[in-house]
C-alpha cells in the first residue's frame, strides 16, 4: 500500500484503515466500531496532531451540504466541505463568511479545530464565526452544541479530542466587494511610527518578509475602497501581481491592483481555481498580543540569519480575541508571526527552537497545526482554561478513542 501523508510529505501517517463514509450512519457505525480514530482533514497541518496508530476517517466524501438558515445569518454545513467549496455556493447566495484563510483548498472542519485565521483587526479567526457543532462521540452519541452552552466555546477549537464533527452551523453577512494592493519595500522605520496604523488599515493586512533585512518585502492591503498614489508609508506600489514567495508563478495569487471583486477572489492569496499538490515547505507559527508587536518583530529580527538561511518566507498578520478556550487568540487581540520554511525538518527544527527562546517573554503560543517544539507544560500554561479543556475531553472521550500520542503529551 501507498503511503499515506500529509499535504508536505513530512509526516507519514501510521493508520491502519482509512475510512471514507458516504453518510453520517456510515460516521456512526466506523466510530463505534474502531479502538483508536483519529478525523483526516484536507492534510494541511505539519505536524502529528492528525496522526493515530488506530484508523483515520475522512469526511470528504459525505454528501455536500449547504444550508441557508431562515434569517439568512447562518448556514450548516457538512463536516467534509472545504473552503472553496462553502465560499462558490455563499457567493450565489449572496452572502459571505467573515474572512477566509490565505489558502481556501483547507477543510472547514479542521480549519476550525485548529483555529486556523486570516488577518485584519477586527476579524476573528475562523473558528469564531461558529454557531453550533455538531459531533458523533465515541459512544455513538450524536451531540449539538450551540453559542452560549457551557461546553460549547471549549468544543470549537476541539482538536479532534472530542469526537468526529459531521456538522457546523456558521454565522454568514452578506456579500460584500474587496480590492486588494501589493506595495514593496516597507521601510523598518514605519514598524516603530506606523504599525497599528498600517495594520488598521484595510479590512485584512498581511506584511511579507523574507529576513533577509530590516524592511518589510510586501504589505499586502485588502479593502473596499480604492487607494490613491503610490506610496504607503513609504513603501512603493507593485508594478505587476506578486507572489509572497519571490520567483514563484503569480497566475495562482488572487487579482491584485486595486481591482474591485467578490470577498472570496480577495481575501485568500491564491485562487480557488488553483488546485496545489504537494507543499515543498514546512510551517510554523507563534501568536503574540499584538501589544507586544514591535517587541516580537524584535525578537525575530535579533535571529535574522538564522532565520533567513531556511525560510521561504515570513507573513505578519493580525487576528482580533476571542472566548474560544484552545484559540490562540484567547482573550487577547494577536499578532501572528508564520513561517515557511524549507522543506528540511533537520535544518529547520534548531531554528524553530531557537525562535520559541526568543519569544519565551512574550509568551507565545504556537499554531495547533504547525512545527513547534514548545513543551507541553509550556503550551498549557499558555491557555487559561486548558485544565477546562482537557476535563471537556474526558467527559466526551473516557476511553480516549480520539487521543493520540500528540495529543496524550499535550493532555497529560
Amino acid at each position: 500500500m501507498r503511503e499515506l501523508t500529509n499535504w508536505a510529505g513530512n509526516i507519514v501517517f501510521g493508520a491502519h484503515h482509512v475510512h471514507r463514509p458516504t453518510s453520517t450512519a456510515e460516521v456512526r457505525a466506523i466510530v463505534t466500531a474502531a479502538p483508536k480514530l483519529r478525523v483526516l482533514g484536507s492534510g494541511h497541518s505539519f505536524n502529528r496532531i492528525a496522526d493515530t496508530d488506530g484508523d483515520l476517517i475522512s469526511l470528504a466524501d459525505l454528501p455536500r451540504t449547504v444550508e441557508i438558515g431562515p434569517d439568512r445569518t447562518t448556514v450548516r454545513v457538512d463536516g467534509g466541505i472545504r473552503y472553496g467549496e462553502l465560499a462558490t455556493a455563499l457567493q450565489a447566495e449572496g452572502l459571505a463568511v467573515h474572512n477566509l484563510a490565505s489558502l481556501p483548498h483547507i477543510s472547514v472542519a479542521g480549519a476550525v479545530a485548529t483555529a486556523t485565521h486570516g488577518s485584519g483587526i477586527r476579524n476573528g479567526n475562523l473558528a469564531t464565526a461558529v454557531a453550533a457543532v455538531e459531533l458523533i462521540r465515541a459512544d455513538g452519541e450524536t451531540v449539538t452544541l450551540r453559542r452560549g452552552d457551557p461546553d460549547f466555546a471549549g468544543a470549537v477549537v476541539g482538536l479532534g479530542a472530542l469526537g468526529v464533527v459531521t456538522a457546523l452551523t456558521l454565522d454568514v453577512v452578506p456579500s460584500f466587494p474587496l480590492r486588494q494592493y501589493v506595495f514593496e519595500n516597507l521601510p523598518a522605520a514605519a514598524l516603530r511610527t506606523d504599525l497599528e496604523e498600517i495594520l488598521a488599515d484595510g479590512y485584512s493586512v498581511s506584511l511579507f518578509t523574507s529576513w533577509t533585512g530590516p524592511d518589510i518585502d510586501q504589505v499586502w492591503l485588502k479593502r473596499p475602497d480604492p487607494l490613491t498614489g503610490d506610496d504607503y508609508f513609504g513603501a512603493r506600489r507593485a508594478d505587476g501581481p506578486r507572489h509572497p514567495v519571490p520567483g514563484m508563478p503569480t497566475v495562482n495569487c488572487t487579482e491584485q491592483g486595486g481591482v474591485p471583486g467578490p470577498w472570496q477572489e480577495r481575501l485568500p492569496h491564491f485562487r480557488m481555481e488553483f488546485t496545489p499538490s504537494s507543499g515543498e515547505e514546512l510551517q510554523s507559527e507563534w501568536h503574540i498580543a499584538r501589544e507586544h508587536a514591535v517587541a516580537a518583530l524584535d525578537a525575530v529580527g535579533g535571529l535574522r540569519g538564522r532565520v533567513a538561511d531556511v525560510l521561504q518566507i515570513c507573513e505578519i498578520r493580525t487576528i482580533a480575541a476571542d472566548d474560544l478556550w484552545l484559540s490562540p487568540n484567547h482573550g487577547r487581540d494577536s499578532l501572528a508571526l508564520h513561517f515557511t520554511w524549507i522543506a528540511d525538518t533537520e535544518a529547520v527544527l534548531p531554528v524553530v527552537a531557537d525562535l520559541e527562546k526568543a519569544l519565551a517573554p512574550l509568551s507565545p503560543r504556537p499554531h495547533w497545526g504547525k512545527v513547534f517544539t514548545m513543551a507541553p507544560a509550556d503550551v498549557r500554561a499558555a491557555y487559561p482554561r486548558f485544565d477546562d479543556f482537557a476535563a471537556l475531553t474526558r467527559r466526551f472521550d473516557p476511553s480516549g478513542t480520539f487521543r493520540n500520542p500528540w495529543l496524550d503529551a499535550l493532555l497529560d
